[in-house]
């Protein structure tokens, strides 16, 4: 095929689908991930379409659906509230459980939370997360064993990709806490094309699934999706989530968290040098 037909398919995707992944382009063309690249570099530099990490969007698709911060931007926003998910959602922990943790900031501070806590071992966690797996692997404790996918790494310090997809599509965990750039009324969405498809690989694996997402999530509209609400077993969000948000949250999910936020909204988030021990736990 050449180069044209291919960068023909490629632009009939992206104008139909509004998006396209470069791991999907080299299965679908029987092409090399370098030649795919080359491909959406020549569309962009005609403004045909607009490169993202992991593919391509249309032109004109909003900055917000793709921008990605990195991980070191994400911990300080919503320090209190994310503090607080984090806190609630352990109570979906029990000790000899096999969990999944993806990559985030809210998941980060849940790891803080699980690597402080003796109570809870042996405990087994999967995770894509690089920041998540640093904070586990320094509570230095062998009960708490640590299992990382592998893959890419993206700029929140995430592993993603067919090496990560394929290392959870052979495990099974009790529990995946799942951290999400943004909620609408459809579902959870992300900006990065190959982290929804890691994303989706764990919430497959699990037998339920907890969404983690602080109120400022609500509104925001990722590129691409992970999972609607049918996926979802429990939600946990903060006492700052809409009413319209909260109504729509409780009739779509298995069970909506609410958790309080003890802090004022300008306080500095909880973080792992500072990890609570299990009695500032609720």
């Amino acid at each position: 095929m050449l180069a044209s037909q291919r960068q023909e398919r490629v632009l009939a995707h992206v104008r139909t689908h509004g998006a396209v992944r470069v791991a999907d382009l080299v299965r679908t063309l029987g092409v090399s991930d370098m030649t795919v690249r080359r491909d959406i570099a020549e569309l962009a530099r005609a403004g045909l379409v607009r490169r993202v990490h992991g593919g391509a969007v249309a032109p004109d698709t909003p900055a917000r659906s793709t921008d990605e911060p990195g991980f070191e931007a994400k911990r300080t926003w919503a320090g209190p509230e994310k503090a607080a998910v984090a806190r609630a959602a352990l109570a979906d922990v029990e000790a000899g459980q096999a969990l999944a943790l993806s990559a985030g900031s809210t998941t980060w501070l849940l790891a803080s939370l699980l690597a402080a806590d003796p109570a809870l071992r042996p405990l087994t966690v999967v995770t894509n997360g690089l920041r998540v797996a640093d904070v586990l692997h320094a509570a230095g404790d062998d009960a708490l064993e640590v299992v990382l996918t592998g893959g890419t790494r993206t700029p929140s310090d995430a592993l993603v990709g067919p090496v990560a997809d394929a290392a959870l599509a052979a495990l099974r965990v009790d529990r995946t806490f799942l951290g999400v750039h943004g909620l609408d009324a459809d579902g959870a969405t992300t900006p990065n094309l190959a982290e929804a498809a890691t994303d989706r690989a764990l919430v497959r694996c699990a037998a339920a699934t907890t969404v983690l997402a602080d109120h400022t999530k609500w509104g925001i509209v990722g590129l691409a999706r992970i999972c609607g609400y049918d996926d979802v077993d429990t939600l946990v969000t903060d006492a700052g989530v809409p009413d319209d948000a909260r109504t729509h949250l409780s009739a779509s999910v298995g069970r909506l968290v609410v958790a309080p936020v003890d802090a004022p909204a300008d306080s500095p988030a909880r973080t792992p040098d500072a990890a609570p021990t299990p009695g500032d736990q609720p």
